[in-house]
């Protein structure tokens, strides 16, 4: 058996067995198979596609690729909660505390940015002496005591996915079901995790653009925790346009705390509360959504889901007084706004287009080696179903260069369409 042979299959659409796609993953694992033959044969299933069974195999293979924990000890039921990724997204930074400080222990590993869609991680790590990278150890550890804890993959923890997101990141194989199906479900499979809430995006920000395909990538994950014995709730939401107003990372830092403190954009919100919710249930603790969309807002009001969040920080060794003075957070050095050219509703707001405007900023990375500046980013003040009046401003560009800033507002004038009709969007979409 050898990579040639495998990568020659898949290219002519044939069906890996187990063994094969075992073969691929535990010799690129431990380095015996260069970048750039991994990069033919993940190029190779991203335009050819998987089978079921091959998908089922995909994630087991990168989820036995090192540790798979054991959290019995500290519940016999741990709920995750992951996104397909979206423009904006800070939910996790959010939620997290949310359901935490109402008694369900949170272990959760995060991603970095892939494509335009950031990642938990980059942002987690725009607060000052933020570590991700902690030892198992200490991962169990806070979960057991302070009933939260949000970590990087490490090198322990499906280090084949940690590999292979990078690469589909550099080579643009970032929208594939069977690569995306099997990256999330492996990593929750070996974080631990025995109840699973899914935050499946879809629209021009997200890797799915339309319902159909995020539902066929929601029911595919949903089978693969089936089979591994996991509790699974996909919700699909809108991400035509960013989420929330804040895209960059320690900008989306700032809006979280903004959230945990009350101040929720009205998007945000509805989000926010139906994922808890689901996680709240899934956790056997609480059975009825509508109530536990309230408790939610409670945690939130009495300030216990903030207090949570910075309990978080201090524990992974970040610098709780920028959570507690967000003034603290670098700003970049041009902010400059985008002005309306005319009158009317907002009727559109391209996630994609503004994604990847983010990216040119450096948001994100274009190349896997790539650095990215947590100051950067792009600060929305109209959404959708806004009115504006020509002059008006409908956003601000944080950027580090002034060539950068003036890409980024032309980007962002073609990302607004201003038209005569106020639209109503809907922000969750369905619930599997």
């Amino acid at each position: 058996m050898n990579i040639l042979d495998i990568i020659e299959k898949k290219k002519n659409r044939k069906e890996l067995s187990n063994e094969e796609i075992d073969f691929f993953i535990k010799k690129y694992t431990s380095d015996e198979i260069p970048d750039y033959q991994a990069a033919a044969l993940i190029m190779a299933i991203c335009i050819n596609g998987m089978t079921q069974d091959e998908i089922v195999s995909l994630t087991n293979s990168m989820a036995s690729s090192g540790e798979i924990l054991d959290l019995s000890e500290i519940s016999n039921n741990i709920v995750d909660k992951h996104s397909t990724g979206g423009v904006g997204d800070k939910v996790t930074l959010i939620v997290s505390p949310i359901v935490s400080a109402l008694g369900v222990p949170i272990a959760k590993m995060s991603g970095r940015g892939l494509g335009i869609t950031g990642g938990t991680i980059d942002k987690l790590e725009s607060i000052p002496g933020y570590k991700t990278n902690i030892s198992i150890e200490d991962f169990k550890k806070n979960v057991k005591e302070i009933g939260i804890s949000l970590i990087g993959q490490t090198l322990n923890l499906a280090p084949a996915d940690k590999k292979i997101y990078a690469l589909r990141d550099a080579i643009s194989c970032t929208n594939s079901i069977p690569l995306i199906a099997s990256s999330i479900m492996s990593k929750k499979i070996a974080a631990g995790a025995s109840s699973i809430v899914l935050d499946v995006t879809c629209g021009n920000g997200a890797f799915m653009k339309d319902k159909e395909q995020a539902l066929k990538l929601a029911k595919m994950m949903s089978l693969i925790g089936k089979w591994s014995n996991r509790k699974v709730t996909c919700i699909l939401t809108n991400m035509d346009e960013p989420l929330g107003k804040n895209i960059g990372n320690s900008l989306e830092i700032i809006e979280a705390v903004e959230a945990l403190n009350g101040n929720m954009a009205k998007d945000v919100k509805e989000v926010i509360l139906t994922i808890s919710a689901y996680m709240m249930k899934l956790s056997g603790k609480f059975s009825n959504i509508s109530d536990n969309k309230k408790k939610a807002l409670e945690v939130i009001k009495n300030g216990k889901a903030l207090e949570k969040f910075k309990e978080l920080v201090k524990a992974q060794g970040g610098d709780v007084t920028y959570i507690e003075d967000l003034d603290k957070f670098e700003k970049a050095p041009i902010i400059t706004p985008v002005i309306s050219e005319r009158e009317g509703y907002v009727e559109k707001l391209d996630a994609g287009i503004i994604g990847r405007a983010g990216v040119d900023l450096g948001i994100g990375r274009m190349n896997k080696e790539d650095e990215i500046d947590s100051r950067v980013g792009i600060r929305l003040e109209k959404k959708i179903g806004d009115k504006v009046k020509k002059g008006s401003i409908l956003a601000y560009v944080h950027a580090n260069n002034p060539e950068k800033a003036e890409n980024c507002i032309k980007e962002m004038l073609k990302a607004y369409k201003i038209g005569n009709k106020k639209v109503i969007k809907k922000n969750v979409l369905e619930i599997i």
